[in-house]
C-alpha cells in the first residue's frame, strides 16, 4: 500500500506540470554611465579589463584624486619605451592625456607661417582698398542730387537705366563692313540716308527717329541681304514709317510718306514693307541711341547748349557714313562731346564723365579721328543734307563756325590713318 500510495503521488506531481525552479542571478557591482568629460580612450581601455581586480582598481583611481599627467616620453628615443608594459603602450598610443600636442619647434614654425599670412592678409586688404577708393574716383560728382523732386527724371534709377542700355548695345550690334557681296554699296546708303535726313527736317519729326530710322535700316540691310536696288528706297521710307510709330506722339501718315517718294511706292506696298522688316528684326527695334547717352554726358559735362549742338552735329555727320556705323552709340557720343570740348574751349574729360560715360580719353581717341576727318571731308562733300540742316539759325549756324577748320581738326585727321 505504501508503494501504491508513493505512485499515486508521483503521478499527481506530473499531471500539476513541471516544477518551477528558482535560481539565483548574482550581479556584480553597477556600473554607473560615465560622463561626458570621463569619456576618454583610456577610461574605456580600463573598462574593457576583464576580472575583478580591474574592477577594484578602477573604483581606486575614481575614489582617490588623479596626478597631473606626465609629460609624453619622445616617441623618436626606442629606448624610453622599452620600460612600458603592452596595456600601457596601447594606452599611451590612445590617449596622453592631452591632444594634438606639437612639439616646440613645429609650434613656432605654424605661428611664424600664421604671422606671414597675416601680413599677406593686411597687405591684400590695404590694396583692394586702394582699388576701391581709385575705382570710386573721389572727384566724381554727383550730377543727379538736385532731381530728387522731379519723378520725371527718376533720380534713383538714371544709372542703372544706363547701365541696362550698355548692356543692350552688345544685343543687336551692326556689323562692320556688313555691306560686303551685296548689292548694295555704301554709297547707295550715304545717298539713302541723306534724302532720310532731309525728310525728317521737312516732317518736322522728333531727334530720336532720325537715329532709330538709320538704325533699323542697318540692322535690316544686315539681316535681309541681297536687296535689289529698286527696293532701297523703300526700305528707307518704311524703316522711318516704323520709327515714327515708336518715337513720335503723333505718327506721319503712310500716304504722306507715298507723296514723299513721288508716288514711286504706293500705300500698300509700304505696309507690307512693314511686316516683311518687322519679322526680319524679330520685332526688336528697341536699342539705344546716340542721343540717348549724348543727353546724359552733356549733364556730366556741365555744358552750354552751343556745346550740345555741336556734338549733336557731328554725330549726325557719322549717319551717312558706312565707316561709322558699326561703333556702339554709347562711345560715338563721348568722342562727339569730348571733341566738342576741345574745339570750343579746350576742355579736358574729367573724372565725372569718365565715370558716366565709361570711356577715357585714350579710347575715344580713334573715334574722335575719324570724326575729325568726316568733318574734313563734308566741306567739298555731296551729300550737304546735314551741314544745311544745321546752318539754321535755331540751331545756331553751328556748321559753319571757325573751329570745324582748326589746326586740331586737321591733325586729328591726319591721325585717323594710324588708327584705321
Amino acid at each position: 500500500m505504501a508503494l501504491r500510495a508513493r505512485q499515486l503521488n508521483k503521478m499527481t506531481d506530473q499531471s500539476i506540470g513541471p516544477r518551477k525552479v528558482e535560481a539565483k542571478v548574482y550581479q556584480g557591482p553597477t556600473l554607473h554611465r560615465t560622463a561626458l568629460g570621463e569619456m576618454s580612450n583610456s577610461n574605456l581601455s580600463r573598462i574593457s579589463l576583464r576580472g575583478s581586480k580591474a574592477m577594484e582598481l578602477l573604483k581606486k583611481q575614481t575614489q582617490q584624486p588623479q596626478p597631473p599627467p606626465a609629460p609624453a616620453p619622445d616617441c623618436g628615443d626606442p629606448s624610453q619605451l622599452k620600460g612600458l608594459s603592452r596595456a600601457s603602450s596601447l594606452s599611451f598610443k590612445r590617449y596622453n592625456g592631452k591632444e594634438n600636442i606639437q612639439p616646440k619647434p613645429v609650434l613656432e614654425k605654424v605661428k611664424e607661417v600664421n604671422k606671414k599670412e597675416e601680413d599677406v592678409v593686411e597687405e591684400m586688404e590695404v590694396e583692394e582698398l586702394a582699388v576701391a577708393f581709385s575705382t570710386q574716383r573721389l572727384n566724381v560728382e554727383d550730377i543727379d542730387s538736385q532731381d530728387a523732386d522731379n519723378p520725371q527724371l527718376v533720380s534713383e534709377y538714371v544709372c542703372d537705366i544706363y547701365k541696362y542700355l550698355r548692356t543692350l548695345e552688345d544685343n543687336s550690334p551692326v556689323q562692320q563692313q556688313y555691306l560686303e557681296g551685296q548689292i548694295i554699296t555704301h554709297k547707295m546708303r550715304a545717298i539713302l540716308v541723306d534724302w532720310l535726313v532731309q525728310v525728317h527736317h521737312r516732317f518736322t519729326l522728333m531727334q530720336e527717329t532720325l537715329y532709330l530710322t538709320v538704325g533699323i535700316l542697318d540692322r535690316y540691310l544686315q539681316v535681309v541681304r541681297n536687296t535689289p536696288r529698286n527696293m532701297l528706297q523703300l526700305v528707307g521710307v518704311t524703316a522711318m514709317f516704323i520709327a515714327c510709330k515708336f518715337e513720335e506722339m503723333y505718327c506721319t501718315d503712310v500716304g504722306d510718306l507715298s507723296l514723299i517718294t513721288d508716288k514711286a511706292y504706293t500705300k500698300r506696298e509700304i505696309l507690307a514693307m512693314e511686316v516683311k522688316m518687322l519679322k526680319a528684326l524679330k520685332f526688336n527695334i528697341s536699342f539705344p541711341l546716340p542721343l540717348h547717352f549724348l543727353r546724359r554726358n552733356s549733364k556730366a559735362g556741365l555744358v552750354d547748349s552751343r556745346h550740345h549742338t555741336l556734338a549733336k552735329y557731328l554725330m549726325e555727320l557719322c549717319l551717312p557714313e558706312y565707316s561709322m556705323c558699326h561703333f556702339k552709340a554709347s562711345i560715338l557720343a563721348a568722342a562727339a562731346l569730348c571733341l566738342t570740348l576741345k574745339l570750343l574751349d579746350g576742355g579736358e574729360w574729367n573724372d565725372t564723365l569718365i565715370f558716366h560715360s565709361s570711356y577715357t580719353e585714350e579710347q575715344l581717341m580713334p573715334v574722335m579721328c575719324k570724326i575729325a576727318t568726316i568733318v574734313v571731308k563734308s566741306h567739298h562733300s555731296k551729300q550737304q543734307a546735314v551741314r544745311q540742316k544745321y546752318d539754321s539759325a535755331k540751331l545756331m549756324k553751328i556748321s559753319k563756325i571757325p573751329q570745324l577748320k582748326s589746326d586740331l581738326i586737321s591733325k586729328l585727321a591726319e591721325r585717323s590713318a594710324s588708327f584705321s
